[in-house]
């Protein structure tokens, strides 16, 4: 009966076609090295990872078909045995350990190593099952596998997987495979006629590479994209009753925040008092008024709100001219030695680059002066973070349901490929990091992450800014389209395009 619905469903639905934008170029998509939104966004319609989330966020099976602990320290899983990688290769266990022995050798520098840094081994049972043995019970031991799976019969060919073909021409078992991608053109993945789920109803997926907003805009007031990120002031003053008409518009706290993090290395912001008095002189209520339109809220700390790890008694304090003048002079700077600093950001990303603007305007108040230098992502990438040659920086972090401190700021990820970027160390954060790993009562692991949270705000590592609304324009054509809290593109594999 299933199989006669999918054929009824593919005769009826003719090839359509889903257009999209992205606004600036992936680097790798292979998953183990995408650390780019871009490179990342569309990595996650090639591969698969064994576990994922369901639209309420639980966590539920993908490429395995079922796992169960034996103990505390034993995870067990069973592999789907209906998966091909888009090449025609037989998906098998081979593949997992694979990955996971890539994942965590020095051949390539990835902070998702540190994912898998209490995974003491994983072997093989057969071809469609695998015993995982942590050190210690860890609270994120299922999270661990939701890190993508990667074909160990085109990878273990490569001699240097950092630089090898295959991060342009991925191979993958996801819903959409692609023949690769070109520098600042557009991005065309095709549905996997062969997907284990079922093939997607939409047949092929086209990125037009956007990286002007308002160019993207344009494009959607046009109806040439069918789906696409609206800003408050679109939503609030540029959009008319007919683009109503033609699209569904939804909204909801995005898992995005933005921060400017301080290279702690730099003598200037070793000192807190300094980082301090600049959070002291920024007005964030200010800024997400006049960047969305109160569409949005002040971030108030490094974990996504209402989860488990959320301190809601930490709130950023409010805006003192005073005060924050008072910690300047203290740390030596006045008007006759004003505190001088660049603030570097990517240019594709404009709301960044109006962010940048507020601050320099604000700290003007307290005498600070702001150079800002605005760089295309790659070049940002290349230039500026990976060799972590910068004063400050402007960039976003995505927010987690399921959070994990080590990664950002624990003081063993600062290093190459680490996302501790910003050299934090705090010793008491870094104990509690530990200890809460080794718990699996969430309960107890959020008692821990609050107080975290807390240490971490207090610090001012960062100066957490604002947490933007996601929304979103659907073309009303699409059928089964619902939101989620993972967003809209949870079902996308079950949208129809007449």
């Amino acid at each position: 009966m299933k199989i006669l619905i999918l054929l009824l469903i593919s005769i009826i639905v003719s090839a359509s076609t889903l257009h999209l934008s992205i606004s600036s170029n992936p680097s790798r998509l292979n998953p183990l090295l995408a650390t780019d939104s871009a490179s990342g966004e569309i990595a996650d319609w090639i591969f698969d990872a064994l576990l994922t989330y369901d639209k309420d966020g639980k966590i539920k099976p993908n490429l395995a078909k079922s796992y169960q602990f034996e103990n505390n320290t034993t995870l067990i899983f069973h592999l789907r045995d209906d998966v091909r990688w888009s090449d025609g290769k037989k998906f098998s266990s081979d593949d997992v350990i694979f990955t996971y022995k890539l994942i965590t050798s020095p051949k390539i520098f990835t902070p998702y190593a540190s994912e898998f840094r209490y995974v003491k081994s994983v072997k093989k049972i057969d071809d469609l099952t695998i015993k995982v043995i942590y050190k210690k019970p860890y609270f994120k031991a299922l999270n661990t596998w939701m890190m993508s799976i990667v074909p160990k019969h085109i990878l273990e060919k490569e001699s240097d997987i950092m630089t090898s073909s295959f991060n342009q021409h991925p191979i993958g078992t996801g819903k959409y495979k692609i023949d690769g991608f070109e520098i600042s053109k557009d991005i065309i993945l095709e549905a996997n006629e062969n997907y284990f789920e079922h093939k997607p109803y939409i047949d092929k997926i086209i990125y037009h590479f956007l990286p002007d907003p308002s160019t993207q805009f344009l494009m959607l007031k046009s109806y040439k994209l069918d789906v696409g990120s609206l800003t408050p002031l679109q939503v609030e003053r540029e959009i008319s009753d007919d683009f109503k008409k033609h699209y569904n518009i939804y909204e909801s706290p995005s898992h995005v925040y933005t921060y400017l993090g301080f290279n702690l290395k730099n003598p200037k912001f070793k000192d807190k008092r300094v980082r301090k008095a600049l959070s002291l002189a920024l007005d964030r209520k200010e800024m997400v008024e006049i960047l969305f339109f109160g569409h949005g809220s002040v971030c108030n700390g490094p974990f996504m709100p209402n989860t488990f790890a959320y301190n809601d008694k930490v709130k950023l304090p409010k805006r003192d001219l005073k005060r924050a003048k008072e910690l300047l002079k203290e740390a030596g700077y006045d008007r006759s030695n004003p505190l001088e600093f660049e603030l570097v950001t990517n240019s594709n990303n404009k709301i960044r680059v109006y962010a940048a603007q507020i601050i320099q305007h604000q700290l003007k108040d307290v005498g600070v002066k702001v150079r800002i230098r605005t760089m295309e992502w790659q070049a940002f990438l290349n230039t500026v973070f990976n060799p972590r040659r910068y004063e400050t920086i402007l960039l976003g972090w995505g927010l987690g349901l399921m959070p994990d401190a080590y990664s950002i700021w624990h003081s063993e990820s600062d290093k190459k490929g680490g996302f501790n970027f910003i050299h934090y160390k705090n010793k008491q954060v870094d104990r509690l990091i530990k200890e809460a790993e080794g718990i699996t009562d969430l309960r107890k692991v959020g008692e821990i992450y609050k107080k975290i949270f807390a240490l971490i705000v207090n610090d001012n590592p960062y100066l957490f800014l604002y947490i933007p609304n996601s929304i979103t324009a659907v073309n009303k054509e699409i059928k089964n389209v619902s939101d989620s809290i993972i967003g809209i593109m949870h079902n996308e594999i079950d949208w129809i395009k007449p």
